[in-house]
């Protein structure tokens, strides 16, 4: 049985993960993140995921290794983490009343097989007055997340609906991940 290692230091994948009953070990993917501009938002995601699933897979051999990428799209644009409070602000704002995409990559890579796929999610926000966006951003959860919201935390207060897999919008469509890692002998 080989060893599976999750490519990420994203705590909400660690533990969504585990909710599944996937007995895993974390290893960080330490790569410059190299984006093609040609790439849909789909394929960024899932090219984004196999670059850390590639380094840490070149290291660990014999293990199969499990690397996601997610990010917030609105209007064919992808929103990244916030640089700062000041543009989280503007993220939110741009997403107030809206409904954008999330898309979460995901690459499995043991030995010289390679699978990768993507999820995507649509997310409406409820429209926010300035006063709600500067409040959350106070409580400071937007600084590490794609599009400046956590739907599992203190920002699921901004969410009027969501169309697809809820765990893709927290970071890793864990039941298409648990699916695809039954072709692979773990």
């Amino acid at each position: 049985m080989s060893e599976i290692i999750l490519a990420s230091a994203s705590p909400r994948r660690k533990e969504l993960l585990l909710l599944a009953g996937i007995d895993f070990v974390v290893k960080v993917a330490d790569v410059d993140e190299v984006i093609d501009p040609s790439l849909t938002p789909d394929g960024v995601v899932m090219s984004l995921a196999k670059q850390k699933a590639q380094a840490v897979a070149s290291e660990n051999p014999d293990s199969l290794v499990i690397g996601a990428d997610t990010v917030v799209v609105l209007d064919g644009k992808i929103l990244g983490k916030p640089k700062s409070e000041e543009n989280a602000v503007e993220l939110l704002t741009m997403l107030s009343g809206r409904v954008h995409t999330v898309y979460t990559g995901v690459a499995l890579i043991k030995g010289e097989t390679v699978k990768t796929f993507c999820e995507a999610t649509q997310v409406e926000f409820y429209p926010l007055t300035d006063e709600e966006i500067k409040a959350y951003v106070a409580t400071k959860e937007p600084m590490d997340k794609a599009g400046a919201y956590g739907i599992q935390g203190k920002g699921c207060i901004l969410i009027r609906k969501i169309d697809g897999d809820y765990f893709n919008v927290v970071g890793l469509p864990v039941s298409a991940v648990y699916r695809e890692l039954r072709d692979f002998d773990v």
